[in-house]
Formats: structure tokens, sequence, C-alpha cells
């Protein structure tokens, strides 16, 4: 398969007064589409700066970010914006879903972001939210919704505009043993239908439903494995 983006030599620095507090220390991967990926580590690893720099929310101090071919790593604010709203979706470990909205409603706000015809904006987010189970729930409001509920509709939220790459920061890190199942099913789903997945977790149960791991440590990988994927459908049934 064709790699979906690529780092080269990727540095991140921060300046903390007069103090540099390097993040990334020249990190180079290759993730291809379609691939699911965990990445792990220790607070202050640098997996978190990685994923914002995968994700277009920060810009590396030096190196190179191909995205899709493209290479990303200098866009301007209103470029990584665009970039962000074309090709990538994100999940978070609080949903971030707007109380006093549905679900479908929650589901649209990126497509009001991104200017299409409210019509569509309907359609869209209640065939994303049919995707994740939801198709009898579209009217119901977050306190409505269970945790699982609510993680399923902000994953919908994330696909409604389509991405090729879904990045998912502890995505079931507010969520109970069984639910977690039910989201990492979910996920595998998505992989299984072509979406590229990259996944930030603290805990190795769930790493292991993903096809490769990444462990971080000081702004390294220093582990990058392949592995037979536990499937998640079978135990969340």
């Amino acid at each position: 398969m064709p790699a979906l983006l690529e780092l080269q030599g990727i540095t991140k620095v921060y300046r903390m007064g007069d103090v540099d507090v390097p993040a990334l220390k020249g990190v180079s991967l290759t993730v291809e589409k379609g691939d699911f990926v965990a990445i792990m580590g220790a607070s202050g690893s640098g997996k978190s700066t990685l994923m914002n720099i995968i994700g277009c929310l920060d810009r590396p101090s030096a190196g190179r970010y191909l995205l899709d071919g493209r290479d990303v790593s200098n866009l301007s604010r209103a470029e990584l914006a665009r970039t962000r709203n074309t090709l990538l979706g994100f999940v978070f470990q609080s949903f971030n879903l707007l109380a006093r909205t549905s679900a479908t409603e929650n589901v649209e706000l990126p497509l009001v972001y991104a200017g299409v015809a409210s019509a569509e904006r309907r359609t869209r987010a209640e065939e994303a939210l049919t995707k994740v189970g939801l198709g009898t729930r579209l009217d119901h409001h977050p306190a409505q919704l269970s945790g699982g509920q609510q993680q399923r509709v902000a994953i919908a939220r994330a696909l409604v505009n389509r991405p090729q790459l879904l990045l998912a920061d502890e995505p079931t890190g507010a969520l109970d043993s069984a639910t977690s199942l039910e989201v990492m099913a979910l996920l595998q789903g998505l992989g299984d239908q072509g979406i590229t997945v990259v996944m930030v977790t603290h805990e190795p149960d769930i790493a292991a439903y993903a096809q490769r791991v990444l462990v971080m440590k000081d702004g390294l990988v220093t582990s990058d494995t392949r592995q037979r994927p536990k499937r998640a459908g079978a135990e969340a049934a």
C-alpha cells in the first residue's frame, strides 16, 4: 500500500524562557494507507507532540512531513486548517460535544465550517451516525446518551468530512472496559474500510487491537512493532 504520511527527521523544540526544550529529536516514520497504528509512551515521551504534528495542529522545528504526497511542514495556518478539514478527523478522550444540541447537530459542525449546504449537512450527518450504530439516536442530546454513545457521536463527527486519516487521542480513556471494546471494534471496522487510524493510548490492552505499535521515549521512537491485532468485534458482541 502507498504511504499516506511520511515523517522525515522531524524535530520539535519549545522555547521555555531562555531554555530550549526538545520534544522530538529526529523522528522518521511512514504510515501506509489503511494502517491502524497505536502510539504509546510515558508522559513527556513526545507522543502528544508527534500527534499534534501529524494532525497539522503544530509545525515541526525541522524535518519534512509529507501527507498524501504533499509537504505540509511549512504551510500557513490557513493552509493547515484547510488540510485538517479535508484530510483529517479527530477523536479525543473528552467527547467535546455541545450539550444543548442533538447528535445530528453535533456531527454537522465540521460541515458548517466547511460551508456545506444545510440539506447536505443533515444527510451526511445522519449517514455518519448510522455508520457508527446511532441511526436511532439522531435527535438525542449528549445527556441522553451513554459515554460509549457519546464517543460514537464524536467518531461520527470525525468521519463526516470523509477523512483519509483518523487521529484518536486516548479514545477509550473515559470509558469502561466493555464500552472500550465497542469503540475499538468500531475503529477496527473503519480500518477495514480503508481509513487510516493513528491512536495514542497508555493502555497495552487497547494497543493490542492495532496492527502496529510505536513506543516513544525522550522524543524518539524506540520500538516499532507489527503484530497480529486482537479482534474486538467478537468480544464486544
